[in-house]
C-alpha cells in the first residue's frame, strides 16, 4: 500500500507540473527593453504587441518622409511591409502639443504602435527606439514587444561625432555607414574634417591643384610619431571627395536627421594647400604635403591673395553643405613664419595688433565676417580665443574645459570635446595587444562618466553649452576596421551622455544594454572593441603591505588567476579577494564561463625591489587629474605602460620641480636607482633635464638626462653600495616647450613611474 500511495502521489505531482508548464508555455515571452541611449521615461503596462513578420506603416502628412524611411529601415530587419488594414500597424502621429524639441512618445499597445512627434527629428528618433525593441533578425516565430509608453527627448541640442579624413581617407560607403550609426544613436551632427597638412579631401573646382597635388602625399610614416629613426612605407597615398559625392553624402545624412559640419582648417594645418599653391605661405618656397604627423610651421600667410583663395573655397563649400556652420579649425598654428615675415609684421603694426596672437585673431575675425555674410556661422577649436574671440563664433573646447568656461563667460556658445573624455584616438584598454594609437587612455567607463557642463560654470554660463562631441583623429587608423574599433562602443557611451538625463544614467545598466546592442554591430560587420570581459589589476598598500586586486566590468564574473606565469585554466584559483604579494612574480588572469575563457588574458609583472613597502613623500602633490594611484604608485612594484600615461601607475606634475623623499624602515645597501619618465611630446609631456639625488650621509649626484625622441625614458643612477635609510630626489621639469612643437610656450608636463631601488 505504501508503494501504491507513493506512485499515486508521484503521478498526481507529475500531472500538475505538466499542466502548469503547458499554461506557462502559452504566455508570450516579451523581448527585453534595452535601448541606447536610455530614454528619459519608460512606463510598462500589461500585455504585449505580437508581430508576425508583417507590419503596416501609416503616417500623418508632416511625418510622411520619416514613415517612408521606416518602411525601408524595417524591411532590412526581415519585416514585410503590408498595406492591408488588418495588419498590425506602426502609426506616426504629428503632435504639436509635445513640448521638447526632437522629442517623441512611443506607445506600444496590444493592437498597434504609435510614434508621436512635433517634427521629423522626433519621429525619426522614436523609430530608432522601436528598431532597438526588435530583435536583430526577425525569427520565424512571432515576437512579442511588451506594452509600454516611452516619453523621450534629448538633454543637449548638439550631439556630435567627428571624423578626420585628412590623415587617412575613407570611401563614401564607409562615411554613409558611419552616419548610419550616428543616427541610430540619436546623434544629430557629423563633423567632417576635410583638410589637413597630410591631405586636402574636398574638390574645389576653382583650384584644381588641390585635387592633383594637395590630396596626394608621396609616402606615410610607419609606426608611432615618436619612434626613432622614423620609417616610411614609400607608397604614394591620396584621395578626395568630388562635389557630387559630397552632395550624395549630405543628402544621405539629411534623410537620417544628421547635419554635416565641414571643417576647412585655417590658418594652421594647411601645408597640403601650400604645397599646391606656395604663394599662400609666408616664404613662397615649395613645400611637400606632409608625410608624418604633428604640427608644422608652414601656415597660411594673412595676405590678400590668401584671403581671396579662402573666400573662393568657402564659396564652393557653402553650396554643398546646407547646415548653419562652417568649422574653420584655428588650432595648433605656430607663429614661426609670421614672426619672420615682413608682411605679417607690417600688418601687425598697421592694424595696431598686440602680437602674432592678435594677428591670428585678425585672421579668424576677417574670415568670420565673410562667412557670416554668406549666411553661415563659424565654429573653431579653443585656440580661436587667443588674441580675442570673433564676435559670433562657437568654441569647441578640446584642451580641457577652460576654453569653454572662458567663452561662455563672454556669451559664446560652446561645444565640449576635451581630450580627457572625448578623444577616441586614445587607447581604450591597457592591454599590451591593443592596436597602435596616439597615446593617452580613455576607457569606456570614463566616456560614460563625462559631464559636459563644467563645474566652474554658473547656471547662466551653462546655458551656452550646446552639447559635446567625440573626436576621431586618424593618424593611426589606416583602415575602416581600425576606425570602427576605436569608435565603438565608446560612441554608444557618449550618445547616452548627450541624450539621457544624468539622473537616470547607470553604468551597470548601460553595460547590460550594451551586451544586447553588440549583435547589431556584428550584423553590420562592424569590428568593435569588446572589453566587457577585460580584467584590470592594481597593487595597493594595506597596513604597509602590498596587495593585488583584480576586477572586471561585468559584475559577478568568475575570474581565475595564477602567479607563476602560467596561463589560467578552469582549474586555476578563483579570485575572491585581494591577495598579498610576497615576492616578484608574473600574474595572469582571465574571466571564465564554466571551462571557457572569455575575453583576453590579463598579464602583469610585479617586482619586489627595496623601495616596495617603504614610505614616499612627494612635494608638490601630483596634479589632481593624474594622481589616481597615489604617492605609493611609484613604489608598488608595478611598471606603468610605456606608451600611455593615464593609468594609475603614472603620476603627472605641471610644476617646475618635484621633490621625492624615500624613507626606508632601516638602513639598506643600495646599488642602483632606476626612474622612468613618460616622453610623449605630442601630449606636451617631456622627460626632465636633470635629477639631483642626495642622502643624509653626504652622498650627492646630479644625473643629466639627454633629450630623447623615445616615448619613455628610463635612467639608471649608480649608488655604488650606498648605505642609508633615506634618499632625496629633486627632479627638474623640462621647462617651456619650444616653438614649432605641440603646446609651444606652455610649461611641459612631467610624468613619473616606478622608482626601482636595487
Amino acid at each position: 500500500m505504501k508503494h501504491f500511495r507513493l506512485t499515486t502521489s508521484f503521478l498526481l505531482l507529475t500531472t500538475f507540473i505538466t499542466l502548469l508548464t503547458s499554461c506557462f508555455r502559452g504566455v508570450p515571452k516579451p523581448l527585453p527593453i534595452a535601448i541606447i541611449p536610455q530614454p528619459q521615461s519608460i512606463q510598462r503596462s500589461t500585455g504585449v504587441f505580437t508581430l508576425h513578420k508583417t507590419l503596416r506603416i501609416d503616417s500623418s502628412e508632416p511625418l510622411q518622409e520619416v514613415a517612408e524611411f521606416a518602411k525601408k529601415s524595417l524591411a532590412t530587419t526581415g519585416i514585410s511591409i503590408s498595406s492591408k488594414s488588418t495588419a498590425p500597424a506602426v502609426i506616426f502621429v504629428h503632435d504639436t502639443t509635445l513640448v521638447n524639441e526632437e522629442g517623441y512618445r512611443l506607445q506600444v499597445s496590444q493592437n498597434s504602435i504609435h510614434i508621436s512627434a512635433k517634427d521629423a527629428k522626433g519621429a525619426f528618433y522614436g523609430l530608432q527606439s522601436l528598431v532597438q525593441l526588435l530583435p536583430t533578425d526577425i525569427p520565424k516565430d512571432p515576437i512579442h514587444i511588451p506594452c509600454m509608453t516611452i516619453d523621450d527627448y534629448p538633454r543637449f541640442s548638439y550631439r556630435g561625432m567627428h571624423l578626420d579624413v585628412g590623415r587617412h581617407f575613407f570611401p563614401v560607403s564607409f562615411i554613409k555607414q558611419y552616419i548610419d550609426m550616428l543616427a541610430q544613436l540619436k546623434m544629430n551632427t557629423f563633423h567632417w574634417h576635410l583638410t589637413e597638412d597630410q591631405g586636402w579631401r574636398i574638390e574645389i573646382k576653382k583650384y584644381p591643384k588641390l585635387q592633383s597635388i594637395a590630396s596626394q602625399r608621396k609616402e606615410t610614416l610607419i609606426g608611432h610619431y615618436t619612434d626613432q629613426p622614423p620609417q616610411y612605407d614609400h607608397t604614394p597615398y591620396g584621395g578626395y571627395y568630388t562635389q557630387e559625392e559630397i552632395k550624395e553624402v549630405v543628402a544621405y545624412a539629411q534623410e537620417r536627421q544628421v547635419t554635416i559640419i565641414p571643417e576647412i582648417e585655417m590658418p594652421g594645418h594647411s601645408q597640403a594647400a601650400i604645397a599646391a599653391y606656395p604663394e599662400l605661405g609666408c616664404t613662397g618656397n615649395p613645400v611637400s604635403v606632409a608625410t608624418t604627423w604633428g604640427v608644422f610651421d608652414d601656415i597660411y600667410c594673412p595676405k590678400e591673395q590668401t584671403f581671396e583663395f579662402l573666400e573662393a573655397v568657402i564659396d564652393e563649400v557653402i553650396t554643398l553643405f546646407p547646415g548653419p556652420y562652417i568649422h574653420i579649425g584655428g588650432d595648433e598654428a605656430p607663429k614661426t613664419r609670421w614672426k619672420n615675415c615682413a608682411h605679417c609684421q607690417e600688418l601687425i603694426q598697421r592694424e595696431q595688433l598686440k602680437d602674432e596672437q592678435g594677428l591670428q585673431s585678425y585672421f579668424i575675425q576677417r574670415m568670420e565676417r565673410y562667412i557670416n555674410s554668406k549666411g553661415k556661422k563659424i565654429i573653431g577649436w579653443d585656440e580661436i580665443l587667443e588674441g580675442g574671440l570673433a564676435p559670433n563664433a562657437t568654441v569647441m573646447s578640446w584642451r580641457g574645459t577652460a576654453g569653454a568656461v572662458t567663452a561662455a563667460k563672454e556669451g559664446h556658445h560652446v561645444i565640449l570635446t576635451p581630450t580627457s573624455h572625448c578623444y577616441f584616438d586614445y587607447y581604450q584598454s591597457q592591454n599590451e595587444t591593443e592596436p597602435l594609437a596616439i597615446g593617452g587612455y580613455l576607457p569606456l567607463k570614463k566616456v560614460y562618466d563625462f559631464e559636459p557642463i563644467p563645474e566652474a560654470m554658473t547656471a547662466k554660463e551653462a546655458s551656452y553649452v550646446l552639447g559635446a562631441q567625440g573626436n576621431v583623429w586618424t593618424e593611426y587608423m589606416k583602415t575602416t576596421d581600425q576606425v570602427n574599433y576605436m569608435v565603438f562602443p565608446r560612441a554608444l557611451a557618449l550618445s547616452e551622455v548627450l541624450w539621457s538625463d544624468k539622473k537616470i544614467k547607470d553604468y551597470t545598466n548601460f553595460i547590460h544594454r550594451l551586451q544586447n546592442f553588440l549583435p547589431r554591430l556584428d550584423k553590420k560587420g562592424i569590428r568593435y572593441a569588446n572589453h566587457l570581459y577585460e580584467i584590470k589589476g592594481r597593487s595597493f598598500y594595506q597596513n604597509d603591505s602590498v596587495y593585488f586586486e583584480l576586477k572586471t566590468t561585468l559584475p559577478n564574473s568568475r575570474i581565475r588567476y595564477t602567479v607563476d606565469g602560467s596561463t589560467p585554466t578552469k582549474n586555476s584559483a578563483s579570485y575572491l579577494a585581494p591577495f598579498y604579494l610576497t615576492k616578484s612574480c608574473t600574474i595572469k588572469a582571465a574571466v571564465f564561463e564554466e571551462d571557457r575563457m572569455l575575453g583576453e588574458l590579463y598579464t602583469t609583472h610585479f617586482k619586489k625591489h627595496l623601495a616596495v613597502e617603504q614610505q614616499l613623500q612627494i612635494s608638490p602633490a601630483p596634479h589632481p587629474n593624474f594622481d589616481s594611484g597615489g604617492s605609493r604608485a611609484l613604489i608598488n612594484g608595478i611598471v606603468g605602460h610605456h606608451k600611455r600615461f593615464n593609468d594609475p601607475e603614472w603620476l603627472g606634475f605641471n610644476s617646475d620641480s618635484v621633490r621625492l623623499t624615500l624613507k626606508l624602515n632601516h638602513s639598506q645597501k643600495m646599488n642602483t636607482l632606476r626612474v622612468r619618465f613618460h616622453n610623449g611630446k605630442t601630449s606636451w609631456i617631456y622627460a626632465p633635464k636633470d635629477i639631483r639625488i642626495q642622502s643624509k650621509t653626504g652622498f650627492q649626484r646630479v644625473q643629466n638626462i639627454p633629450e630623447s625622441k623615445r616615448p619613455f625614458v628610463e635612467t639608471a643612477i649608480e649608488l655604488n653600495g650606498l648605505v642609508a635609510d633615506e634618499l632625496y630626489l629633486t627632479i627638474y621639469n623640462y621647462g617651456k616647450i619650444p616653438d614649432g612643437r605641440p603646446g609651444a610656450g606652455h610649461n611641459a608636463w612631467l610624468f613619473i613611474n616606478e622608482l626601482i631601488l636595487e
